[in-house]
Protein backbone atom coordinates (compact mmCIF):
# COMPACT_ATOMS: atom_id res chain seq x y z
CA UNK A 1 0.00 0.00 0.00
CA UNK A 2 2.88 2.68 0.69
CA UNK A 3 4.77 1.77 -2.48
CA UNK A 4 0.64 2.68 -4.25
CA UNK A 5 0.40 5.56 -1.93
CA UNK A 6 3.99 6.75 -3.42
CA UNK A 7 3.35 6.23 -6.78
CA UNK A 8 0.16 8.10 -6.89
CA UNK A 9 1.37 11.07 -5.09
CA UNK A 10 4.66 11.19 -7.23
CA UNK A 11 1.64 11.43 -10.27
CA UNK A 12 -0.72 14.37 -9.00
CA UNK A 13 3.21 16.04 -8.33
CA UNK A 14 3.81 15.45 -11.47
CA UNK A 15 0.55 16.78 -12.87
CA UNK A 16 0.54 20.14 -10.71
CA UNK A 17 3.54 20.88 -12.24
CA UNK A 18 2.41 20.42 -15.37
CA UNK A 19 -0.20 22.97 -14.70
CA UNK A 20 2.08 24.97 -12.78
CA UNK A 21 4.61 25.06 -16.18
CA UNK A 22 1.23 26.16 -18.26
CA UNK A 23 0.64 28.75 -16.03
CA UNK A 24 3.88 30.10 -15.91
CA UNK A 25 4.36 29.97 -20.01
CA UNK A 26 0.67 31.51 -20.12
CA UNK A 27 1.52 34.78 -17.76
CA UNK A 28 4.60 34.84 -20.27
CA UNK A 29 2.89 34.98 -23.30
CA UNK A 30 0.07 37.70 -22.04
CA UNK A 31 2.93 39.65 -20.27
CA UNK A 32 4.51 39.80 -24.06
CA UNK A 33 1.47 41.01 -25.85
CA UNK A 34 0.63 43.67 -23.17
CA UNK A 35 4.74 44.77 -24.02
CA UNK A 36 3.56 44.10 -27.81
CA UNK A 37 0.16 46.89 -27.52
CA UNK A 38 2.41 49.26 -25.40
CA UNK A 39 4.94 48.75 -28.20
CA UNK A 40 2.75 50.40 -30.36
CA UNK A 41 0.17 52.76 -28.57
CA UNK A 42 2.90 54.61 -27.08
CA UNK A 43 5.79 54.30 -29.08
CA UNK A 44 7.56 52.54 -26.70
CA UNK A 45 10.50 50.65 -27.91
CA UNK A 46 11.80 49.27 -24.59
CA UNK A 47 8.65 47.40 -24.54
CA UNK A 48 8.91 46.37 -28.14
CA UNK A 49 12.97 44.64 -27.30
CA UNK A 50 10.87 43.41 -24.18
CA UNK A 51 8.52 41.29 -25.71
CA UNK A 52 11.29 39.73 -28.18
CA UNK A 53 13.88 38.86 -25.85
CA UNK A 54 11.22 36.56 -23.64
CA UNK A 55 10.72 34.14 -26.97
CA UNK A 56 13.61 31.87 -25.84
CA UNK A 57 12.17 31.45 -22.91
CA UNK A 58 8.86 30.71 -24.22
CA UNK A 59 10.26 28.12 -26.24
CA UNK A 60 12.08 26.71 -23.76
CA UNK A 61 8.56 26.05 -21.37
CA UNK A 62 7.14 24.95 -24.51
CA UNK A 63 9.37 22.05 -24.85
CA UNK A 64 9.67 21.03 -21.22
CA UNK A 65 6.00 20.68 -21.20
CA UNK A 66 5.81 18.62 -23.97
CA UNK A 67 8.60 16.40 -22.62
CA UNK A 68 6.21 16.23 -19.08
CA UNK A 69 3.11 15.46 -21.03
CA UNK A 70 5.01 12.82 -22.77
CA UNK A 71 6.51 11.54 -19.97
CA UNK A 72 2.77 11.38 -18.13
CA UNK A 73 1.27 9.55 -20.59
CA UNK A 74 3.92 6.72 -21.21
CA UNK A 75 4.19 6.06 -17.86
CA UNK A 76 1.47 7.25 -15.61
CA UNK A 77 -1.23 6.20 -18.44
CA UNK A 78 -3.87 8.49 -17.51
CA UNK A 79 -7.70 7.98 -17.62
CA UNK A 80 -10.33 10.09 -18.39
CA UNK A 81 -10.11 13.43 -17.28
CA UNK A 82 -6.59 13.59 -16.71
CA UNK A 83 -5.85 12.01 -20.12
CA UNK A 84 -7.63 14.48 -21.96
CA UNK A 85 -5.90 17.47 -19.83
CA UNK A 86 -2.64 15.75 -20.79
CA UNK A 87 -3.37 15.89 -24.41
CA UNK A 88 -4.98 19.27 -24.41
CA UNK A 89 -1.66 20.49 -22.84
CA UNK A 90 0.38 19.38 -25.93
CA UNK A 91 -2.02 21.49 -27.89
CA UNK A 92 -2.23 24.48 -25.84
CA UNK A 93 1.80 24.97 -25.39
CA UNK A 94 1.41 25.40 -29.50
CA UNK A 95 -1.08 27.96 -29.14
CA UNK A 96 0.74 29.96 -26.80
CA UNK A 97 4.53 29.66 -28.73
CA UNK A 98 2.59 31.19 -31.40
CA UNK A 99 0.78 33.73 -29.68
CA UNK A 100 4.44 34.60 -28.31
CA UNK A 101 5.84 34.80 -32.00
CA UNK A 102 3.30 36.96 -33.50
CA UNK A 103 3.55 39.53 -30.10
CA UNK A 104 7.32 39.74 -31.19
CA UNK A 105 6.44 40.18 -34.60
CA UNK A 106 4.05 42.99 -33.32
CA UNK A 107 6.98 44.54 -31.53
CA UNK A 108 9.40 44.52 -33.61
CA UNK A 109 6.75 45.96 -36.47
CA UNK A 110 6.15 48.41 -34.46
CA UNK A 111 9.87 49.77 -34.34
CA UNK A 112 9.48 50.12 -38.11
CA UNK A 113 6.56 52.32 -38.47
CA UNK A 114 6.83 56.03 -39.50
CA UNK A 115 3.50 57.40 -38.40
CA UNK A 116 2.49 60.54 -40.64
CA UNK A 117 2.10 63.15 -38.00
CA UNK A 118 -2.00 63.62 -36.95
CA UNK A 119 -3.32 61.34 -40.07
CA UNK A 120 -3.57 58.12 -38.47
CA UNK A 121 -5.82 57.26 -35.60
CA UNK A 122 -5.00 54.37 -33.82
CA UNK A 123 -8.45 54.42 -31.25
CA UNK A 124 -9.52 51.16 -33.36
CA UNK A 125 -6.47 49.12 -33.11
CA UNK A 126 -5.85 49.87 -29.59
CA UNK A 127 -9.50 48.43 -28.82
CA UNK A 128 -9.10 45.22 -30.99
CA UNK A 129 -5.91 45.02 -29.21
CA UNK A 130 -7.75 45.57 -25.36
CA UNK A 131 -10.48 42.96 -26.65
CA UNK A 132 -7.52 40.08 -27.86
CA UNK A 133 -5.55 41.44 -24.65
CA UNK A 134 -8.87 40.18 -22.27
CA UNK A 135 -9.98 36.89 -24.25
CA UNK A 136 -6.29 35.68 -23.53
CA UNK A 137 -6.54 36.28 -20.33
CA UNK A 138 -9.39 34.54 -20.11
CA UNK A 139 -8.15 31.75 -21.53
CA UNK A 140 -5.20 31.73 -19.61
CA UNK A 141 -7.84 31.76 -16.75
CA UNK A 142 -9.65 28.98 -17.79
CA UNK A 143 -6.43 26.42 -18.05
CA UNK A 144 -5.31 27.31 -14.40
CA UNK A 145 -8.70 27.20 -13.15
CA UNK A 146 -10.00 24.57 -15.54
CA UNK A 147 -13.06 26.45 -16.03
CA UNK A 148 -15.27 25.31 -19.04
CA UNK A 149 -17.43 28.52 -18.44
CA UNK A 150 -14.46 30.67 -18.73
CA UNK A 151 -13.64 29.16 -21.88
CA UNK A 152 -16.99 29.52 -23.62
CA UNK A 153 -16.73 33.18 -22.87
CA UNK A 154 -13.79 33.11 -24.94
CA UNK A 155 -15.08 31.33 -27.58
CA UNK A 156 -18.45 33.42 -28.03
CA UNK A 157 -16.09 36.90 -27.95
CA UNK A 158 -14.21 35.42 -31.40
CA UNK A 159 -17.09 37.14 -33.76
CA UNK A 160 -16.34 40.86 -31.92
CA UNK A 161 -12.38 40.18 -32.56
CA UNK A 162 -13.46 39.65 -36.44
CA UNK A 163 -15.57 41.91 -36.76
CA UNK A 164 -12.99 44.62 -35.06
CA UNK A 165 -10.26 43.10 -37.83
CA UNK A 166 -13.09 43.99 -40.57
CA UNK A 167 -13.71 47.76 -39.39
CA UNK A 168 -9.96 48.56 -39.19
CA UNK A 169 -9.24 46.81 -42.31
CA UNK A 170 -11.57 49.01 -43.85
CA UNK A 171 -9.87 51.80 -42.03
CA UNK A 172 -6.86 51.65 -42.93
CA UNK A 173 -7.74 51.27 -46.48
CA UNK A 174 -9.39 54.34 -46.51
CA UNK A 175 -6.24 56.25 -45.16
CA UNK A 176 -4.21 54.63 -47.63
CA UNK A 177 -6.56 55.52 -50.44
CA UNK A 178 -6.65 59.47 -49.03
CA UNK A 179 -3.14 59.88 -49.00
CA UNK A 180 -0.40 57.65 -50.25
CA UNK A 181 1.96 58.78 -48.13
CA UNK A 182 -0.14 56.35 -45.60
CA UNK A 183 0.74 53.45 -47.22
CA UNK A 184 3.81 52.58 -45.86
CA UNK A 185 2.51 52.76 -41.81
CA UNK A 186 -0.66 51.16 -43.09
CA UNK A 187 0.87 48.49 -44.30
CA UNK A 188 2.74 47.44 -41.10
CA UNK A 189 -0.52 48.52 -39.21
CA UNK A 190 -2.58 46.26 -41.55
CA UNK A 191 0.66 43.47 -40.42
CA UNK A 192 -0.12 44.18 -37.29
CA UNK A 193 -4.01 43.90 -37.23
CA UNK A 194 -3.70 40.70 -38.88
CA UNK A 195 -1.32 38.94 -35.65
CA UNK A 196 -3.87 40.73 -33.45
CA UNK A 197 -6.79 38.66 -34.81
CA UNK A 198 -4.77 35.59 -35.20
CA UNK A 199 -3.69 35.51 -31.40
CA UNK A 200 -7.55 35.94 -31.29
CA UNK A 201 -7.73 32.82 -32.89
CA UNK A 202 -5.39 31.16 -30.93
CA UNK A 203 -7.01 32.19 -27.45
CA UNK A 204 -9.82 30.47 -29.33
CA UNK A 205 -8.39 27.34 -29.95
CA UNK A 206 -7.29 27.35 -26.01
CA UNK A 207 -10.57 27.87 -25.08
CA UNK A 208 -11.85 24.87 -27.54
CA UNK A 209 -9.31 23.15 -25.56
CA UNK A 210 -10.35 23.64 -22.51
CA UNK A 211 -13.83 23.02 -22.58
CA UNK A 212 -12.98 19.23 -24.18
CA UNK A 213 -10.63 18.74 -21.43
CA UNK A 214 -12.72 20.10 -18.87
CA UNK A 215 -16.23 18.14 -20.20
CA UNK A 216 -15.46 16.05 -22.45
CA UNK A 217 -17.83 17.88 -25.18
CA UNK A 218 -15.96 19.52 -28.20
CA UNK A 219 -17.72 22.83 -28.58
CA UNK A 220 -19.34 23.55 -32.18
CA UNK A 221 -16.66 23.29 -34.66
CA UNK A 222 -18.72 26.53 -36.53
CA UNK A 223 -17.13 29.19 -34.61
CA UNK A 224 -18.92 32.62 -34.38
CA UNK A 225 -17.72 34.98 -37.39
CA UNK A 226 -18.29 38.62 -38.09
CA UNK A 227 -18.42 40.01 -41.22
CA UNK A 228 -15.15 38.86 -43.21
CA UNK A 229 -13.01 41.70 -45.40
CA UNK A 230 -14.44 42.65 -48.62
CA UNK A 231 -11.48 41.87 -50.03
CA UNK A 232 -7.97 40.09 -49.03
CA UNK A 233 -5.78 41.92 -47.15
CA UNK A 234 -2.31 43.57 -47.90
CA UNK A 235 -1.39 41.60 -44.69
CA UNK A 236 -2.52 38.35 -46.33
CA UNK A 237 -0.80 38.38 -49.86
CA UNK A 238 2.84 38.78 -48.35
CA UNK A 239 5.39 37.06 -46.95
CA UNK A 240 5.92 37.56 -42.62
CA UNK A 241 9.50 36.48 -42.52
CA UNK A 242 9.46 37.80 -39.00
CA UNK A 243 6.89 35.91 -37.28
CA UNK A 244 9.10 32.82 -36.43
Amino acid sequence: MADRSHIVKSYEQELGQLRSMMAQMGGIVENQVALALSAIADRNEEAADAAARQDPEVDQLEREVESLAIRLLALRSPMAGDLREIVAALKITGDLERIGDYASSIARRSLRIRMPENQISLSGLRSMGRLVQENLRRSIDAITQQDSNRAMEVWHSDRAVDEYYTALFRELVTYMMEDARNIRACTELLFIAKNLERIGDHATNIAERVFYAVTGDNLPSLRPRGAPASALTVAETMQEPDVR
